[in-house]
């Protein structure tokens, strides 16, 4: 069985009454992959904004695997200490990882938060050797469109995570970096210019989708519009 862990953010835990991209990828994989996978992680609850804190399990679609390795205001900075206990204790094989904005935005500048991918890489692959990881830019967002020295530190990580995968791919573990999703709009795929609506949980499903199936022919082509 392929064991994937969704790793991320606010944008990957999702909030009560939410599908998440998470329910999106795992309903692509569901209809396309034909083999044997669940997801996998240390945790299983969405973010309740009423009672601040990540204590929901009111999914708006529950009988989905829940598992993950999300936190609200979490990043690199966070999970790079986590991940290596995650991986080794749910066994993962493949690493969906959404992280960045946070970091950028309160944590670390765009080289620190680059040495923190590095540290995760590390981490994931001495519990797991030949894990695999699947790696999203920074994707657009509100804040980027109004402040611009943000917006030059998304663009400068991006770049350092593009060379950070490259330089850290290797055959026993690949890495892969998504691309980020097509004619993603801040107005018209989140609900509050960060946070991704229905349309943009498929957007950021089939960005994974659609890594995973060139490089490694998982699944097929995303099918939009997918429930």
């Amino acid at each position: 069985m392929l064991r994937f862990m969704p790793v991320g953010d606010s944008m990957t835990i999702g909030s009560a009454g939410e599908h998440t991209w998470r329910y999106r990828l795992w309903q692509h994989l569901r209809d396309s992959y034909g083999g044997p996978f669940t997801l996998v992680g240390p945790r299983e609850e969405l973010y309740d904004k009423a009672a601040e804190a990540p204590v929901s399990s009111a999914y708006a679609e529950p009988d989905f695997p829940r598992a993950h390795l999300a936190g609200w205001g979490e990043g690199w900075l966070h999970m790079a200490p986590l991940i290596g206990g995650a991986v080794r204790e749910h066994r993962a094989d493949v690493l969906l990882v959404s992280l960045g904005l946070i970091d950028l935005g309160f944590y670390t500048n765009a080289e620190q938060t680059a040495e923190n991918v590095r540290a995760f890489v590390a981490g994931a692959r001495e519990a797991r050797p030949r894990v695999r990881m699947v790696m999203l830019p920074v994707i657009p967002n509100i804040r980027a469109h109004a402040d611009e020295a943000f917006a030059t530190q998304v663009d400068r990580f991006n770049v350092l995570l593009a060379k950070t995968v490259a330089d850290l791919d290797e055959p026993r573990s690949p890495l892969l970096l998504a691309s980020p999703p097509e004619a993603y709009d801040v107005h018209a795929d989140t609900y509050d210019g960060t946070h991704p609506n229905p349309s943009g949980e498929h957007r950021i499903a089939e960005a994974f989708a659609a890594a995973m199936w060139e490089a490694w022919g998982i699944g097929q082509a995303y099918a939009t519009g997918t429930g």
